[in-house]
């Protein structure tokens, strides 16, 4: 193991020992005056169950940074290892909803069927965190089926193996 202090000469050596820590595969949306938004993100935990809180943190030098941040509801999705090409959609596009079954909530957020979980959330507070922010979720309403999630390694996706 090689020891070695975070800055700007070491960004990828940071990235690649952050990336030794596996992580599910989350698609976060909301809607804009332009229209759906997503973006695909693996930044997701679980704050409290009383009240019921959420974060997430989209980096601040995305192009759909603003969109994330002034949004009052959203809704985060939890992929299943079946839907990588749709977390390589919103990966590569914010616009990436062609084909998909999608659903718009009451609040008018693009819900997308068949995830894993889908977390509907009011923005209850968010904070800055350095290139990124921590966008704190109340759940308003939440569901989820039976099936293996996508998760993403060592700048790669996979698939959980249960029998490990």
């Amino acid at each position: 193991m090689r020891s070695f202090m975070p800055g700007p000469e070491t960004q990828r050596q940071f990235r690649d020992a952050l990336g030794q820590f596996s992580t599910g595969v989350t698609v976060v949306t909301a809607q804009t005056a332009q229209g759906p938004i997503g973006m695909t993100a693996n930044s997701f935990s679980s704050i409290s169950m009383d009240p019921p809180l959420v974060m997430w943190s989209p980096a601040k030098s995305s192009s759909r940074y603003a969109y994330f941040t002034q949004a009052q509801h959203f809704a985060i999705h939890v992929m299943a290892a079946e839907q990588e090409d749709i977390a390589l959609g919103f990966a590569r596009s914010g616009q990436a909803f062609d084909g998909l079954a999608v659903e718009i909530n009451a609040q008018g957020v693009p819900l997308l069927n068949d995830c894993l979980a889908r977390f509907e959330c009011s923005t209850h507070e968010i904070h800055d965190a350095g290139d990124h922010a921590i966008v704190l979720g109340r759940v308003l309403s939440a569901a989820s089926r039976e099936g293996d999630a996508l998760i993403f390694c060592q700048g790669r996706f996979r698939a959980f193996d249960k029998e490990a």
